[in-house]
């Protein structure tokens, strides 16, 4: 519980400090954006000036339209100051889109110290949030009236129009943002729906090694009051039960500890022993169930010492899974040869079956925890997809390495190797 709280609060953290940099870029970018548009007005502004300077059609108008004059024009006065105000405003336009200006703006044209002006409809006098930019006119109005002549030029939702302009920035940052957020949310909870699973797996293990406990004991104490009585024609089964039932108990204590392999605790104690008698033993052990079970079972040893840092229950415990699954998987009578030599100061411990085999598209998986083949005609045989996740873990922790090699209804090979220490 307390990593999940460290491990939220990082995530926390770090997408908090994500938004705060995307927030600085983005003043930044406004702030850049500023400047370019003052950059912008002040070129129109250049351009505005110079075209209103001079006598010409638009300042004609304007200047009949701002001193209210229709004596030229045969038209009321409203219509002049509305045609007025039209092509100022269409003038005005198109000398802010030639300098890359695209946004709302509204204007007003008036005398200093008088009441003559004219402007447009969307004007707002009191608003103080708007950008403001006052052009002092000079030649043919200021003239006219022979007073000072304004035209000031008012912008609205300009942060907004930043912001369009910035689209190519923002945009992209927040669904990348969101991308993040998304993916690491979908990780955490992967992880934690896993961690529950193994679990859910450990106590599942716990309990039923447990109930175990209690037949194994009572076999056991059976086995030992059948061989007070035993016969020729029975002691090599009853010797068979005792040693398998013996072997069993140890591999319950043992399976108790396998939940703690998710949890990186150490549950194997290597030590340096001779695992030839230890091979011998399951070999024979093998042998002696397969003939009852009509599996036909070989093995060669050449050797008499093979030296290994290992803890030999273990050890042999992932040699006999591999053996069971080539007894298991197959639709014939099973045939099964176990191999062992030295190469290289290096144990080699092959199991080679005749089973159904194993597709390539599935050998990369088949060690993968919980991993089963898709059902169909081949693979019937019910499981957890525990066993081969299992020998490859304890081949791992005694820093060996395993090979799977198969073809579909010929047989599967599977080779150990394990470091030989002197």
């Amino acid at each position: 519980m307390a990593k999940r709280n460290i491990y939220i609060l990082i995530f926390i953290i770090s997408v908090i400090g994500l938004v705060i940099i995307q927030y600085r870029y983005l003043n930044i970018g406004l702030r850049l954006a500023n400047v370019q548009f003052n950059k912008n007005i002040g070129k129109s502004i250049k351009t505005i000036q110079s075209d209103l300077t001079a006598n010409n059609r638009l300042t004609f108008l304007l200047g009949k339209a701002i001193t209210n004059d229709d004596t030229y024009f045969k038209t009321e006065l409203d219509s002049l100051r509305e045609a007025s105000s039209y092509f100022l405003n269409n003038f005005l336009d198109e000398k802010l889109l030639e300098n890359g200006i695209k946004t709302d703006f509204s204007y007003k044209l008036y005398v200093i110290g008088s009441s003559l002006y004219i402007n447009s409809e969307n004007f707002n006098e009191n608003e103080i949030k708007l950008k403001k930019y006052p052009l002092q006119l000079k030649g043919y109005l200021p003239n006219l009236v022979h007073k000072n002549v304004i035209l000031e030029l008012q912008f609205h939702k300009i942060n907004e129009y930043f912001l369009v302009q910035l689209n190519g920035l923002t945009i992209p940052s927040l669904i990348f943002i969101g991308a993040i957020i998304f993916i690491v949310i979908w990780v955490l909870k992967s992880f934690y729906w896993q961690q529950s699973i193994i679990t859910m797996t450990n106590d599942f293990i716990n309990n039923l090694t447990h109930e175990l406990k209690t037949p194994v004991f009572s076999i056991g104490l059976a086995t030992k009051i059948l061989q007070q009585n035993e016969d020729k024609e029975s002691k090599t089964y009853l010797e068979i039960i005792r040693s398998q039932n013996d072997r069993l108990k140890e591999h319950i204590e043992k399976v108790l500890q396998l939940a703690s392999l998710d949890k990186s605790r150490k549950v194997i104690n290597l030590s340096k022993t001779n695992f030839y008698p230890h091979l011998i033993k399951l070999c024979e052990e093998f042998k002696l169930v397969s003939a009852m079970e009509g599996v036909k079972f070989n093995y060669e040893i050449n050797e008499a010492v093979f030296m290994l840092n290992c803890e030999p229950l273990h050890l042999t415990n992932a040699i006999n899974n591999l053996l069971d699954n080539s007894k298991k998987y197959c639709t014939k009578t099973p045939e099964i040869y176990l191999t062992v030599e030295l190469i290289a100061k290096k144990l080699h411990i092959t199991v080679k079956d005749n089973g159904i085999g194993i597709e390539k598209k599935y050998q990369k998986n088949v060690f993968k925890k919980h991993f089963r083949i898709s059902s169909n005609d081949f693979y019937t045989v019910k499981g957890y997809g525990l066993g081969l996740n299992y020998v490859k873990k304890m081949i791992t922790l005694h820093k060996g390495k395993i090979k799977l090699e198969s073809k579909i209804k010929e047989g599967t090979i599977i080779t150990i190797t394990l470091p030989i220490v002197s």
